[in-house]
């Protein structure tokens, strides 16, 4: 209405100029608007965009090339590492420069070379690593660079031939354990695929109520062990069926320390092994719906949760509502790498405090008891076993101190501690010179030993190294007695294999005295310390020991349709118990191959195995976050 044309005005006069000025003014705002549109919206507009935004307004780039996302971290850096280009210093040589890696070839193959070898995998692994590195090839600095995680390795994962050795025997041994594996996955996958654990007998699946209602947990504690065995095919539906099968909107009761160690252990391993990000981003959607777990007074957490509601409580039959020390002990590893992997410190948050806790209470005589209450943050009972209840917390220490590249003092500072206790409190001798750890009730001596407990001696033994030096030669001595006991609690039974608990008292020693301790349900711990003490002194006994063991399962333990535990490993008379747990797969069959393997299958120098036997690499954070190769490649 207003630039309508007024009445006695002349179309000569000003009016018409005014129009006309409007007109171009328009025409020339419309023009700007539409350059400035195809500017920032525009595909591949952000070179453009970068000569209009000074360097403090740059935006980070979310789409594009690789080259892109390189550009992107250089711009970072002028401002951080006062790499700011001259002036007239030329496009072609700030190329260069923002294509370098951040973790340079040079040293990648340093780290190789100091292994001794160069990975060597079956095309099929070499196929599934390959795809997952252009999936995961980003290093912006908020996000886990799997790359330069690998890069941090001083052996490749698979060994210089899969791990396979120079002693015919030994192979012949090893493809023996990858044979059983195969059948009982086979088993599995027939006859229970999709459930939890495999009911040989009846030849249907179970499912069981410690996962909340997860479901597949034979698979995902498989994963790791398919894969470091070269069952490809065996590993490729396992993983197809996490990719679209997993689903982790349960709404059950779930433990919290089997849902960690197993499915969180085996979706991290998984990850680390392969760098399939599907797997990293299941496990960080898992590890979030156990964070409620936490909310107590104390932040000790609950012993179950409700992974929908997020609601947890005590198991029922724990005294006063307390929580469980190797449940709530159970959780460093895996909690540290969802940190790594998420970079969110929350989980390192939750597991540090649980120290701090354990740290301020006194403790009776140097010992952890199995029951603290997550209210008060006071023990309920002075009840302390290294077997059932407690063992696990002690393994976590040592190895969080390994993980840790050898920095975690608070760690290591506990476990030696704990470990000084225990040799004064609980480890015995008995008449006939067998060495064993006892449980302790309150001041009183129970001379009974689980076989939980049997993962002590190669715990032990990994710690030997990092204790007092003048300890070294006592820790070795200690965890190869250990070990002996446990090998004696397998050749004093009638089927070689050992029962469920051993005592000394009563005239008898390292045998079930108890009816309801003759049990044996595929365990792996006494196979576990073979492993280690084999690596770390290569005693042929270790592996002659496993070998003796493999014997026994196959002649008492394997079925038509998989692998049971037996009743009573006192009586030949077989008596199956129809039950092939998960961690026959994850553990005792895994610990078997490594036995029988290279020692740089999984190196301990690189790996630290929780305790469901995943393993997880070693964060060398002077590693991950040392400038030094980018630094140099600069300077350049």
């Amino acid at each position: 209405m207003v630039f309508r044309k007024l009445p006695g005005v002349s179309a000569s006069g000003m009016g018409l100029r005014l129009s006309q000025k409007f007109v171009f003014l328009l025409f020339l705002s419309g023009l700007v608007t539409l350059c400035f549109g195809a500017l920032f919206f525009l595909p591949d507009s952000v070179r453009l965009k970068r000569i209009f935004l000074s360097k403090t307004e740059t935006q980070p780039v979310t789409v594009g090339s690789g080259s892109e996302n390189d550009a992107r971290e250089h711009m970072k850096r002028p401002k951080d590492q006062g790499m700011t280009p001259a002036k007239g210093e030329s496009s072609t040589k700030l190329k260069s420069l923002i294509r370098k890696p951040s973790v340079s070839h040079e040293a990648t193959e340093e780290r190789l070379a100091r292994g001794k070898a160069q990975e060597d995998l079956t095309l099929p692994r070499l196929i599934t690593e390959s795809a997952s590195v252009k999936a995961s090839s980003s290093d912006h600095p908020d996000t886990f660079s799997y790359n330069k995680f690998k890069g941090c390795l001083l052996k490749p994962p698979l060994g210089r031939d899969g791990g396979q050795t120079s002693d015919p025997t030994t192979n012949e041994r090893r493809e023996k354990v990858k044979e059983m594996m195969k059948f009982a996955w086979d088993n599995y996958k027939r006859y229970a695929w999709g459930k939890n654990e495999l009911r040989p007998l009846t030849k249907n699946g179970h499912i069981g109520n410690m996962f909340g209602g997860l479901r597949g947990a034979s698979i995902i504690d498989s994963l790791d062990t398919l894969y470091i065995m070269g069952l490809m095919e065996e590993y490729n539906d396992a993983k197809e069926w996490v990719q679209t099968s997993l689903d982790l909107n349960s709404n059950g009761e779930a433990s919290l320390f089997e849902v960690n160690i197993r499915y969180v252990g085996g979706l991290l391993s998984a990850y680390y092994l392969t760098g399939e990000e599907f797997y990293k981003k299941k496990v960080v959607e898992l590890g979030e719906k156990l964070l409620p777990a936490f909310n107590t007074p104390t932040g000790i957490p609950r012993g179950v949760i409700n992974l929908g509601s997020g609601t947890s409580w005590s198991w029922g039959w724990a005294s006063a509502g307390s929580s469980i020390l190797a449940e709530f002990g159970t959780l460093h590893l895996e909690f540290v790498h969802l940190s790594e992997l998420s970079r969110n410190p929350i989980y390192t948050e939750k597991v540090m405090n649980i120290r701090k806790v354990l740290n301020k209470i006194e403790k009776p005589h140097g010992l952890y008891p199995n029951f603290l209450s997550p209210v008060s943050g006071n023990w309920v009972q002075h009840h302390v076993s290294i077997g059932g209840l407690g063992d696990s917390f002690y393994e976590y220490l040592i190895k969080s101190y390994l993980m840790s590249d050898k920095s975690d003092d608070d760690a290591k500072k506990m476990y030696y501690g704990a470990l000084e206790a225990i040799e004064a409190n609980l480890v015995q001798k008995s008449p006939g010179g067998l060495t064993y750890m006892a449980e302790w009730r309150g001041g009183i001596l129970d001379h009974k030993m689980g076989h939980l407990a049997c993962f002590s001696g190669g715990m032990i033994g990994i710690g030997a190294d990092d204790g007092e030096p003048e300890k070294r030669q006592h820790y070795l001595d200690l965890a190869a007695e250990i070990t002996h006991t446990c090998h004696e609690s397998y050749t004093r039974s009638a089927t070689k294999l050992g029962p469920e608990a051993f005592r000394f008292d009563s005239g008898g020693e390292a045998t079930a005295t108890r009816l309801n301790d003759r049990y044996y349900i595929l365990r792996p711990e006494v196979i576990e310390s073979y492993m280690y003490m084999w690596r770390l002194t290569h005693d042929p006994k270790y592996r002659e020991w496993g070998w003796e063991a493999v014997q026994a399962l196959e002649q008492h333990c394997r079925v038509e349709s998989g692998f049971s535990g037996i009743r009573d490993v006192y009586t030949l008379t077989a008596s199956h118990d129809n039950m092939q747990q998960s961690f026959f797969l994850s553990e005792t069959l895994k610990y078997l191959y490594l036995l029988f393997s290279d020692d740089d299958l999984l190196s301990l120098e690189d790996w630290v195995f929780n305790t469901e036997a995943h393993p997880l690499p070693i964060i060398r954070r002077s590693c991950l976050e040392d400038p030094a190769p980018q630094d140099k490649t600069v300077s350049e």
